[in-house]
């Protein structure tokens, strides 16, 4: 028996028990009984255990703990192990020499000077533009973010970069988390006056998506429908995981054997995003433009569906008159374009008909490009008419259906290569409009520079069909100028059939020729005779011309690629009518469906409701927003506790519950209950939902600045006690993650570029695939190009194809959560940290950095010290290491201290 969970079914074993036992009642442990979903208090602060230092309630709970464990804390860290553990935190960057000497000299002086210096480093590093670069990274992890689909094909997706650079600008301004949570689940709908709520929506579509069943498939087949819920259940565990620390999933087949997670409660969130596709969405980053936008289109949306209402309370008879005035100038006069060349890029014949029209017949590719080229029969131009026409040659005349010789237009050029030059000017093109637009399919996809789209006629069999362009700006042409026409229509086996082109000098509104038959017979009449039911059509298309004319005068929209209702079509993945119908499946079979689910959320968090009770069940927006308002609700417990956990987990190496995604039964447990509960109490209420805030409480925390080195000490207890540090009466050493070693390289040899946002690096060689995953070879890249020189955030992210050399250092390829990363130590590591041409071209570069700074050789291995560790090299790792360089070269002796334990380490 076919089953949705087919394609994973090992993996819904491991993380959901026996998934073959049918679903009863009574399987989940009863509601209210697990510490994660109790409603948070506010514990007191222990009376601190030295009343003089403690000030930080972290301390007052952890020394509490300490000494219950009779385990002593280690004393603190010297200044140039701190600031360089500081750095790294908080902005994934070594310090500089120069900052390392000043916090030295402050950390010299009293105790009061010390740590206010440190409080103050603090401040600046919280409020450097790199801290969101840093902490947008480990979000990217969380949520399993690439810029490509996964799967057989791995298709690149274009615009997904957006996404990360509203998290890096959400991080740095400190946005309130409630909020952040909210624009990633339902910022169209809860913030539709923000454009960037629109790129915050790419949190939904971060993951996989499977474009062979769909897009690739048609829409009535069982996979089409398995790999919606499959998709879906990438969304909800994504959703969950990372807001909520809950392990949903689990409760695909079966209700949840652990936690009190039933199926039906998996299913209603599955029923939350009904209609969720991942695709393109235009958005304006211009506030201005995007409250424009929203305007025409929701009058364009209700002139279209011809809501009796808007056109009766707009002025819509003062609006015909003005546009039938206009019409009663002087008819527009088209001058047809008598081609001179005309080429068809895929082999096709191209005939010139005795209309001036031109015929194409023959053999055609799987797309097809014309190149058609004259002088103009006018010297002022204001439009060009396209005409697609019926030819008795053409099977059923056409243009009709797609063996008619149908026409799919995606993209027309208006190119004049003036006398005596040999490049053209591309003139640019507005408010296309046509005599009929397919849905999906309009002739406004013929601009829109993207390939995938096109204007396609409806199978209207045996009738000629019109489309317009205006000029953006009125051209004048001089005598011997060459006009090019450049049409490229899309899918395979499609002809254009018979086209005519031609051009006008008259102005907009006495040229209006493209009119639907309806709208020409209302015009046949005198305006005293027509019904109102007249009357109203022919405002609506009079008010939806005039919209469609503003809305094509706006700035063209960015595109990001984002999980919405609310896209432009993608071969047969189209916008969903509304939501489509989500079933409990029957021990997660497609073809057993129970009850149909109803959006809705966890029963087991007291006080909130597990179903939404939804203004319009139809709206896709709607249900994405009650869940992002229970998701954020003051009384959702594992909201709270889940983020701060996170953030604590990413300041020590290990989550005050070592699982961040599972607070669940199967995961770990508290070490520290009462700071959990503390912590998130704090955080929701106190700090407003402030991150800054909350890593400034905790890095300034003596927790935080403790040693982490124990040999050596007189009390040993620590490390023999407690070999785990679950208690932390020592810091944690920390390996640096992949983008830290690779920054720090960059920032040491003096090549690192600080810019910001914009389309990722790919720091590779693309050979696309067709239907096939592209071939990507990271060994031809240039290293000393630009693109290698920003930071690692900014690096091109490949699902199934990752960087070897970042891979290596555990950097995670977006094909699961990754709440934390693995921090291993391993013989491969160790090889590409030594051969990899990354290090040995920038261990070059430092060596030149060096040469530039320092005179002799010793001056500059002292310089190379500075640099790379933060620290001066002793007496003897000077001299012997100028032996080293003197034999090997200095740049080889970079490489040696980039590959040095002390180097690669935090401690």
């Amino acid at each position: 028996m076919l089953r949705i969970c087919h394609a994973s079914a090992l993996l819904g074993l491991l993380l959901g028990g026996i998934a073959l036992l049918p679903s009863r009642a009574g399987d989940a442990p009863a509601p209210g009984s697990w510490w994660a979903i109790q409603p948070l208090t506010r514990p007191p602060v222990p009376t601190p255990q030295h009343a003089t230092r403690n000030t930080n309630p972290i301390d007052a709970f952890l020394d509490a703990r300490l000494a219950e464990k009779n385990l002593p804390a280690v004393p603190e860290a010297d200044p140039r192990t701190l600031i360089r553990r500081v750095y790294y935190d908080l902005i994934g960057l070594p310090p500089t020499s120069e900052e390392v000497a000043a916090f030295v000299r402050d950390w010299d002086s009293s105790f009061v000077i010390r740590h206010s210096s440190f409080n103050a480093l603090v401040d600046r590093l919280l409020a450097s533009p790199r801290h969101g670069e840093r902490w947008a990274r480990h979000w990217m992890d969380a949520v399993h973010f690439a810029e490509t689909h996964g799967h057989d094909q791995d298709r690149i997706r274009t615009n997904a970069w957006p996404y990360r650079d509203y998290l890096i600008a959400s991080f740095n301004a400190d946005k309130p988390y409630a909020r952040f949570v909210e624009e990633q689940v339902a910022g169209d709908a809860l913030f539709p006056n923000d454009p960037h709520a629109v790129a915050a929506l790419g949190f939904l579509a971060a993951g996989p998506w499977d474009e062979s069943s769909l897009r690739d498939i048609r829409e009535d087949t069982l996979d089409r429908q398995i790999g919606r819920y499959l998709d879906r259940d990438d969304i909800v565990t994504t959703v969950m995981q990372t807001f909520t620390s809950t392990t949903v999933q689990c409760a695909r087949c079966h209700d949840h054997k652990f936690d009190p997670i039933s199926q039906r409660d998996y299913y209603s969130l599955q029923a939350v995003f009904a209609a969720t596709d991942k695709a393109n969405r235009r958005y304006d980053t211009d506030p201005a433009v995007h409250q424009r936008r929203r305007e025409l289109r929701t009058k364009l949306a209700a002139a279209e569906r011809g809501d009796r209402a808007f056109l009766l309370s707009f002025n819509s008879q003062r609006a015909v008159d003005d546009w039938e005035s206009a019409r009663g100038g002087r008819p527009a006069e088209w001058k047809t374009i008598e081609a001179e060349t005309f080429v068809s890029a895929a082999g096709a014949t191209l005939t010139r008909q005795a209309d001036g029209s031109l015929l194409a017949s023959g053999q055609h590719g799987p797309t097809d490009v014309y190149t058609i080229s004259a002088t103009p029969p006018l010297r002022k131009l204001t439009a060009v008419r396209l005409e697609v026409l019926t030819d008795d040659s053409l099977p059923m005349r056409g243009p009709g259906r797609e063996s008619n010789g149908n026409l799919h237009l995606s993209e027309f050029q208006f190119l004049v290569f003036e006398r005596g030059s040999n490049a053209p000017s591309r003139i640019a093109l507005r408010n296309p409009t046509a005599d009929f637009n397919q849905s999906g399919w309009t002739i406004s996809h013929a601009l829109d520079g993207n390939d995938k789209t096109a204007w396609g006629i409806h199978p209207n069999v045996g009738k000629s069909h019109v489309a317009v362009f205006e000029l953006a700006e009125n051209l004048s042409t001089a005598d011997g100028a060459t006009l090019t026409f450049v049409l490229k229509q899309l899918h395979g086996g499609h002809c254009i059939g018979r086209l005519r082109l031609s051009v006008t000098d008259a102005e907009p509104a006495t040229r209006a020729a493209v009119l639907p038959d309806p709208i020409q017979s209302i015009l046949g009449q005198p305006a005293a005779r027509r019904t109102e039911e007249q009357r109203l059509t022919l405002a609506g298309f009079v008010l939806r011309q005039t919209l469609s004319a503003e809305l094509a005068k706006l700035p063209t929209p960015s595109l990001a690629y984002v999980g919405g209702s609310d896209f432009e079509p993608d071969g047969s993945l189209k916008p969903a009518a509304g939501p489509r119908p989500v079933h409990v499946l029957h021990r997660g079979e497609i073809t057993k469906p129970r009850e149909e689910a109803r959006p809705g959320a966890l029963a087991c968090v007291a006080g909130l409701p597990a179903t939404f009770t939804l203004p319009d069940a139809g709206e896709e927006g709607a249900r994405r927003a009650a869940l992002a308002r229970w998701l954020t609700h003051h009384d959702n417990p594992l909201t709270w506790r889940s983020i701060v956990n996170r953030v604590w987990h990413h300041h020590f190496g290990r989550g005050l519950v070592h699982t961040p995604n599972d607070f669940g039964r199967m995961g770990g447990a508290p070490s520290h209950p009462e700071l959990l509960e503390w912590l998130a109490v704090w955080f929701r209420d106190d700090a407003g939902g402030s991150l800054k805030k909350l890593h400034r409480l905790i890095v300034t925390s003596a927790a935080y600045q403790r040693r982490s080195v124990v040999e050596g000490l007189l009390d040993s207890r620590p490390s023999s006690l407690d070999p785990d540090n679950v208690f932390l009466a020592h810091m944690n050493r920390s390996r640096l993650d992949a983008e830290e070693v690779r920054d720090a390289i960059l920032q040491i040899s003096g090549r690192l570029d600080l810019r910001m946002g914009g389309p990722g690096d790919m720091q590779f060689d693309l050979q696309p695939g067709i239907h096939v995953t592209p071939r990507v070879d990271y060994t031809k890249f240039d290293l000393d190009g630009p693109a290698g020189r920003r930071r690692g955030v900014y690096r091109f992210l490949f699902r199934t194809l990752p960087d070897p050399w970042m891979e290596a250092l555990d950097c995670p390829a977006g094909d699961q959560l990754t709440p934390a990363r693995n921090n291993t130590v391993t013989v491969q590591q160790a090889l590409a940290m030594w051969n990899d041409a990354f290090v040995a071209r920038h261990a070059e570069h430092f060596a030149a950095r060096l040469e530039r700074d320092a005179g002799g050789l010793e001056e500059r291995i002292t310089r190379a010290f500075e640099l790379a560790l933060n620290r001066p090299p002793t007496p003897d790792e000077r001299r012997d290491f100028a032996v080293y360089a003197q034999q090997h070269g200095l740049a080889n002796f970079c490489r040696v201290l980039l590959n040095s334990n002390e180097f690669m380490f935090v401690n």
